[in-house]
């Protein structure tokens, strides 16, 4: 069905409604109209990394670790999976005449928002720091979400539009200041990507406000940019109470009705929350016209009808068999493999099961169900946790030795025992081992969002970069013993890896990595799989000279405005290869001016001189040389994962469309006024740590 005539029939149906049905319908738990034949209808659902809270699902890895995948394709088979196991439990659900929570077809999700700064407790829900890799995981993951069949498979949604990356415990009243610069060349991308090319069906308002406006009722991001310049023609729906922080907190309204007004006028059509209960108050106060009601509960009847909700559609016989099944489980172990990052290796890794005797698995989070999931979850049936795979790779050929070794964030394990109680349990497992995997890091109760899940922080921020106090001495203590140890980082953010930089064997960044992560980490450890996840994140050796966390400017955050070198860099990420490109080249001979046109194609040949088959991912880097609008580093422009076998050299097409060769005026305006640019090809970024850490010089030509 087509949007013309899905709008055409949601217009016949809303002007049969009385203003009463029309203004229930704008409420994320709108009410059955039976005389018209409309059911309930509950617009709240969730599908992050699988379908959340509500039941069992497939638990893919966190968002932040689809990031490091690096691979839009994988991305757009996950969000089609997500779709299909949200259809089947919708097609269920309906039989059943439930129509709760979490059971429909609008997923709230992806959250394109960029992670600017490493302290923000939300920032594992995204794809991390670099906007042009945000948008092509974004617009894959909402092309697989969406589908492509005669209706929408589900309704996606790009969050939180959109300057918007916290502090947490300031969003329902705190105003982001950012200039036009950074807002078109940071914020906004993706955003604009998903809508465009991705046409994404919904759009989520940012708690705060950006520049003076609330992000649920924003001039500019709503009216001029999202409906106007982007010619948005989905639905917009607000964060959850956000409407109500209009009078409560930003103190932009004096009270509920004015919010209501102000919400949809500016195009707000449905709320989440409890303020739209008010919408009939302010309209027989004479405050709202009619014509704003309508036109939301139209496009929200678009939606549905779209959706095929009042129609027979090539979904509903997604039978429920398709929740968790093997093909989806299979394509959450592939994507765990390809999201863990190999930070150090000293060639320790990959194990050998026959030069071990003893493993010692250590630390809060290596049997840790929750340090897997991430937030935003649904519920798995069954979970490997990072000591069940090591347990279940070796079997009886190795003894695995077992310590939690401390609190995740408490200073003891048992309450009437002295502080650090687990330590000498540490300490005696890592004497009696060959090698320790230390498992370190966070779970949602440390990092996420503000007030969620009673995260223990409250507002689910960090305040630094520092591990809890009781892991840190975990981590000493390890380090003490002088046995070699791996640590593997369960972390959605940048954590400080000094330490384990400086005296740890190996460091595997694994983040959330999902229900049966376990397994897939023994299988890297043990060299059944090459590691091949890249940071889409900067790893910072501290925070020293970045900006306060309430500066929403971009100077000294992420690596393209880094002034200082990092602990390990956005895109870097070891194999069990030995990678390299070995040419760089344009395909055709093409001068800067049709460059800037038209874009361009570059070949890449690539090699691995290594003895174990690997992924890897190709990075193209551009920086436009001759204008003041270019920022200090060059950027990611293109991308491919790859797969090479040992000695073997392959050759790659990689486009670079024109719109790589623009920057950005101060005034947010796109300009193609260089003289030329400089693009960069390899493994990694061409950064000078990146060449410390691989001693690799990425290949470069001027064009």
């Amino acid at each position: 069905m087509n949007r013309e005539e899905a709008r055409e029939r949601a217009t016949a149906l809303v002007d049969q409604m009385t203003v009463e049905e029309m203004a229930s319908q704008l409420k994320f738990d709108a009410p059955a109209i039976e005389r018209l034949g409309i059911p309930e209808y509950n617009w709240w659902n969730e599908g992050l990394h699988g379908v959340a809270r509500a039941g069992t699902a497939t638990v893919f890895p966190q968002a932040i670790g689809l990031g490091a995948t690096f691979d839009p394709e994988l991305l757009q088979q996950i969000g089609d999976a997500v779709s299909t196991e949200a259809r089947a439990k919708y097609n269920e659900a309906v039989r059943e005449e439930d129509r709760d929570i979490y059971k429909g077809l609008t997923i709230w999700s992806p959250n394109v928002n960029l992670f600017r700064d490493p302290r923000w407790g939300r920032g594992h829900e995204t794809y991390g720091e670099d906007p042009y890799l945000i948008s092509r995981l974004g617009v894959s993951f909402i092309k697989g979400l969406q589908g492509d069949g005669e209706y929408l498979k589900t309704a996606a949604c790009a969050k939180h539009f959109a300057v918007h990356s916290g502090p947490e415990e300031m969003r329902h009243y705190f105003d982001a200041k950012a200039s036009m610069k950074d807002m078109w060349e940071t914020y906004l991308p993706a955003f604009e990507a998903c809508v465009k090319e991705g046409q994404v069906e919904a759009v989520m308002g940012a708690y705060n406000r950006t520049n003076g406006e609330p992000c649920c009722a924003h001039s500019y991001l709503m009216d001029e940019v999202l409906r106007g310049k982007w010619e948005f023609q989905g639905h917009y729906v607000s964060d959850c109470w956000a409407v109500r922080d209009f009078h409560e907190q930003h103190k932009v309204t004096a009270r509920p009705e004015e919010s209501v007004k102000l919400a949809l006028e500016k195009g707000c059509d449905v709320n989440c929350g409890c303020t739209y209960e008010r919408v009939m108050a302010a309209y027989e106060e004479g405050i709202l016209p009619l014509e704003h009601i309508r036109r939301s509960a139209i496009r929200l009847f678009t939606t549905r009808f779209l959706l095929g909700m009042f129609d027979e559609t090539e979904y509903d016989k997604i039978p429920f068999e398709k929740v968790e099944c093997k093909e989806h489980l299979a394509l959450a172990g592939k994507a765990a493999a390809e999201s863990v990052v190999l930070l150090k290796n000293d060639g320790i890794l990959p194990l050998r099961k026959e030069n071990l005797k003893t493993v010692g698995v250590i630390g809060p989070n290596a049997n840790s169900r929750k340090a897997l999931m991430g937030n935003y979850h649904g519920t798995a049936s069954r979970y490997v946790t990072v000591l069940e795979g090591i347990q279940d790779y070796v079997g009886d050929d190795v003894r695995v030795l077992y310590s939690a070794g401390s609190h995740l964030f408490l200073d003891r394990e048992e309450p009437l025992a002295k502080a650090d109680d687990r330590l000498s349990e540490a300490r005696i497992v890592a004497r009696h081992s060959d090698l320790v995997v230390l498992c370190l890091g966070l779970d949602e109760t440390l990092e996420g969002e503000e007030g969620d899940t009673g995260n223990a922080y409250a507002s689910g921020d960090k305040k630094d970069l520092m591990l809890p106090p009781s892991q840190m001495k975990l981590l000493q203590t390890v380090a003490d013993t002088g046995v070699p140890y791996i640590v593997c980082m369960m972390a959605g953010s940048a954590m400080d890896l000094n330490e384990a930089a400086d005296s740890a064997s190996a460091i595997l960044q694994t983040w959330y990595p999902g229900a049966l992560g376990g397994k897939v980490i023994a299988d890297i450890l043990f060299g059944e799989i090459s590691p091949s996840g890249k940071l889409p994140i900067t790893l910072y050796r501290d925070l020293e000279g970045m900006p306060a966390f309430t500066d929403y400017s971009m100077e000294g955050r992420t690596y393209r405005f880094l002034k200082k070198q990092p602990l390990y860099p956005f895109g870097y990420g070891l194999t069990y290869g030995d990678t390299c490109v070995t040419e760089l080249r344009q395909k055709e001979t093409v001068n800067f001016t049709d460059i800037m046109r038209e874009g361009v194609t570059v070949i890449v040949r690539a090699a691995n001189r290594g003895k174990m088959e690997t992924e890897d991912v190709i990075q193209i880097y551009a920086h436009v040389e001759g204008t003041e609008n270019e920022v200090m580093h060059p950027k990611l422009a293109a991308f491919k994962r790859v797969r090479l076998k040992p000695g073997e050299e392959k050759t790659f097409e990689l486009f670079l469309p024109a719109d790589t060769f623009a920057t950005i005026d101060q005034n947010g305006e796109k300009c193609f006024d260089g003289t030329g640019a400089c693009i960069y090809a390899g493994f990694g970024g061409p950064d000078p740590r990146t060449r410390e850490l691989t001693n690799r010089e990425n290949k470069c030509i001027m064009v």
